[in-house]
C-alpha cells in the first residue's frame, strides 16, 4: 500500500477514519503509563487527530508524522494555529506551541528523532498497514525508540477474510510476534465494538474487537 493511496483518500475527502472526538481509550489508559511530564510523544500516521491536542493539553510535546500535506494543513487551520515551517531530510516540519507535525514518510524518520521520544501513541498506524509492511514499520519505529519509552497501541481484531482493510485486523498473536524481543506489549483491555461500527456491519463482519496494549521498550 503506497503513499498515493492515502494521499488520494485525503484529496477525495474519504477520511471516515478521522474521529470527531478524542479517543476515550486514550483518556482512560494514558495517565496510568506515567510518561514523564514534558516528554516528547510520537504519534505516527497522525492525520489531523484530535488526540494530539489532548496530549498537548496534558503537557506533552507532541510529534506527529503524516504523509498528507492536506491533512497537516487542515489540522493547524482547524485549531486556529499559524505554524512555523522548515524542511529537512525527513520532510516538511510544521510547529506551533507544543505540537510539531512532520509531513513525510514515517520510514524516513531518523533514528535521532525517534530516540528523542519518551512516549508513543499508535492508534492509526499499525492497523493502517498491510501485513507485509508491519514488520518493517515496527523494526524502524520501535527499534529506534529509547529504552523505557512507554505508550499505547490500539488495534482492531476481526476476520480479515470478511472485509478488506484498511483498517486491517492485527490479532493478538501477531502483536506478540511483532514486538517480541524488542518491546513489551501488555494487553490492557479488549472490547467488542461491532455494534458501533456501521462500515463493518454493512460488510457482514461477524466479529470486531478493539484491543489496547501498554507498550514499553527495552522490556
Amino acid at each position: 500500500m503506497d503513499a498515493e493511496f492515502w494521499l488520494g483518500r485525503w484529496r477525495e475527502g474519504r477520511t471516515h477514519f478521522h474521529q470527531p472526538q478524542v479517543m476515550p481509550l486514550l483518556r482512560k489508559h494514558w495517565p496510568a503509563l506515567e510518561v514523564p511530564p514534558g516528554a516528547r510523544v510520537l504519534v505516527p500516521l497522525c492525520g489531523k487527530s484530535l488526540d494530539m491536542p489532548w496530549l498537548a493539553s496534558q503537557g506533552f510535546q507532541v510529534l506527529g508524522v503524516e504523509i498528507s500535506e492536506l491533512a497537516v494543513e487542515q489540522f493547524f487551520a482547524e485549531h486556529g494555529l499559524q505554524p512555523a515551517m522548515h524542511d529537512s531530510d525527513q520532510g516538511r516540519h510544521y510547529a506551533a506551541g507544543n505540537i510539531e507535525l512532520i509531513c513525510g514518510d514515517i520510514f524516513k524518520l531518523s533514528a535521532q528523532t525517534l530516540a528523542g521520544c519518551q512516549g508513543v501513541y499508535d492508534r492509526a498506524a499499525l492497523i493502517a498497514l498491510p501485513a507485509d509492511m508491519r514488520p518493517a514499520y515496527v523494526d524502524h519505529v520501535y527499534g529506534h525508540l529509547p529504552q523505557g519509552c512507554k505508550g499505547l497501541l490500539i488495534t482492531l481484531d476481526y476476520p480479515q477474510d470478511e472485509m478488506n482493510g484498511p483498517p486491517f485486523s492485527v490479532p493478538d498473536e501477531e502483536i506478540r510476534a511483532l514486538f517480541s524481543g524488542r518491546t513489551s506489549a501488555s494487553l490492557l483491555e479488549r472490547r467488542d465494538i461491532l455494534k458501533e461500527e456501521d462500515k463493518f456491519l454493512r460488510a457482514g463482519v461477524q466479529r470486531l474487537d478493539t484491543a489496547v496494549y501498554k507498550l514499553e521498550t527495552g522490556k
